[in-house]
């Protein structure tokens, strides 16, 4: 199943999209969904395979709410984003920017689950705004 959808693309992303459509000899269309993918693999991907946190015992919970990037990841995603901050990514560094951030991103949600758990089982204070 697949939806259409409509949006607003740079116009270097669309030029390099039909160039590259032209010589797969493709639709522009499947290039950009084709690439869409790609850039956004499934969180199992990302994360792994795990169970819901609610049926993780009580340690597995917290150990989750704590969770953070590996040093190294974490190191490297800053020095990233402050390239990017510069505008001196590479294209190279871009995909590698954006694939950190999908794990960050990955293992932020699978915190704020572990969180939410840990205070519905008492393990944790609500956090308050």
């Amino acid at each position: 199943m697949s939806q259409q959808i409509t949006l607003d693309l740079p116009d270097e992303v669309l030029t390099r999209a039909k160039r590259l459509a032209t010589l797969a000899r493709r639709e522009v269309a499947e290039i950009l969904a084709e690439a869409v993918s790609v850039a956004l693999p499934p969180l199992d991907v990302v994360i792994g395979e795990s169970p819901s946190v609610s049926d993780l015992p009580d340690e597995e919970v917290l150990k989750l709410a704590d969770l953070q990037l590996d040093p190294e990841q974490d190191h490297r995603l800053s020095q990233l984003l402050d390239k990017q901050q510069a505008g001196q990514l590479t294209e190279q560094e871009r995909t590698e920017l954006l694939a950190l951030m999908q794990v960050y991103e990955a293992k932020l949600l699978c915190q704020a689950e572990a969180l939410v758990e840990a205070v519905r089982r008492g393990l944790r204070e609500q956090l308050s705004p």
